[in-house]
């Protein structure tokens, strides 16, 4: 998603498919980042066609996910993200996949996804 981004591509397809990339990619249509996305099912692993909008600067998959507990979100944003105000970290947590901030809100940890 990234290289296409950067060579000014409208659409790029992903594959395989899986719930986990789907929710992802839901936190990063919710936040404005891509546009519209296509869940196309060829009875396989699946494929997403996504429209980008060009806002997309890096987009990538902590390797491997991290356990963070509450206390330690601080330290992953400040590790991970640019600046303070600026970024989103998706964590996989008990009550869904979510934003830094929401897991925040939520008083809850999780594994960290990308």
């Amino acid at each position: 998603m990234s290289n296409a981004e950067k060579r000014g591509k409208r659409q790029v397809l992903i594959r395989p498919s899986s719930k986990v990339i789907v929710k992802f990619l839901q936190q990063m249509q919710k936040h404005g980042y891509i546009g519209e996305f296509e869940i196309i099912d060829d009875h396989r692993a699946g494929k997403i066609v996504i429209n980008l909008n060009g806002r997309l600067n890096k987009c990538g998959v902590i390797s491997p996910r991290f356990d963070v507990t509450i206390d330690e979100i601080e330290k992953w944003v400040v590790n991970l993200l640019p600046s303070r105000q600026f970024g989103h970290i998706v964590l996989s947590t008990a009550f869904g996949i979510m934003t830094h901030e929401e897991a925040k809100r939520k008083k809850t940890g999780g594994k960290i996804l990308g």
